[in-house]
């Protein structure tokens, strides 16, 4: 990993269309740059409105194959500013094959590689088993000029396992691209009881495995497109980049656009690894029930 990296997120709203969702991306992927960032993440599925709150098969025309329109766009801008990119896009790999696919352009603007979204949920207003196929890439990290890029997408924060793989496997950083938000019917209480949970489980992956955590997610209330979808989605934002200790370096609040930002040393990772040796102290060779569904 190079030492140290200037790592930046891009906390934004996605409501618009296509051309005018990328076009805000790339204007603070040029601000990133400008201020010398090495690495900049992108929200979850970022080219348009989350379009999951519904089951429409209208939608999967929003699908574009990889490499495509926005994946040349953007390993174009990847090259000409010498910056690495993480976006995710709804990948068509083939007719009625459908994936929630994040994409890792590196510096001299080639696919570095790509994650398939691995968990994908089925609550009211997330309807994403109806567009997307589980992931068959596995929980492997990314290779690039700055080092290995350990990349899952919003759902998958949940999941202790995958971060812990992608940790095993070799990665410098965690990183999830993520559109989370709140029922409006929910109460405040319960708004921030599912706010923190969420920042915890992510800074936990950044304690338990030694590396640092980027988090980023989107802004702004997206209507419901029809009644039996429910009112909307107000995504809650709080984006953050954590530390190895799960210590927030930069975070944003609820609403405000901001290119989050901050150093990420691999020597404190490693020395954070050596005073807790969670790796070390691992009891392996009792673990094998965590491939069981559940133990009866």
């Amino acid at each position: 990993m190079k030492s140290p990296i200037i790592a930046t997120a891009v906390q934004q709203p996605c409501h618009l269309d296509r051309q005018s969702n990328l076009d805000f991306s790339i204007e603070k992927i040029h601000q990133a740059a400008a201020a010398k960032a090495d690495l900049v993440v992108l929200p979850e599925l970022h080219l348009g409105p989350y379009f999951c709150q519904n089951e429409d098969y209208n939608h999967f025309a929003l699908a574009q194959p990889i490499p495509g329109p926005a994946t040349e766009t953007l390993s174009a801008v990847a090259k000409k500013l010498g910056i690495v990119i993480v976006s995710t896009i709804f990948e068509e790999r083939a007719p009625g094959l459908y994936h929630n696919t994040a994409v890792v352009f590196d510096k001299d603007g080639r696919i570095a590689g790509k994650y398939r979204k691995m968990h994908i949920p089925d609550d009211p207003g997330f309807y994403e088993k109806y567009y997307f196929t589980p992931g068959d890439l596995g929980f492997t990290p990314i290779e690039t000029s700055i080092g290995k890029l350990g990349v899952q997408v919003c759902w998958d924060q949940w999941y202790p396992e995958g971060a812990r793989l992608m940790a095993l496997a070799g990665a410098d950083i965690l990183i999830y691209p993520t559109a989370i938000g709140w029922d409006p019917n929910d109460t405040p209480e319960e708004h921030q009881r599912q706010l923190n949970a969420w920042i915890t489980v992510q800074r936990a992956h950044a304690v338990a495995n030694g590396i640092p955590v980027i988090s980023c997610n989107r802004i702004g209330f997206e209507q419901a497109p029809d009644q039996e979808a429910g009112v909307g989605i107000n995504f809650w934002g709080n984006s953050f980049i954590a530390g190895p200790q799960g210590e927030i370096l930069d975070n944003a609040d609820e609403s405000e656009v901001k290119v989050l930002t901050a150093a990420l040393d691999p020597a404190r990772s490693k020395r954070i690894r050596q005073i807790w040796p969670f790796l070390r102290d691992r009891r392996i060779e009792a673990f094998g029930d965590l491939t069981r569904r559940f133990i009866d």
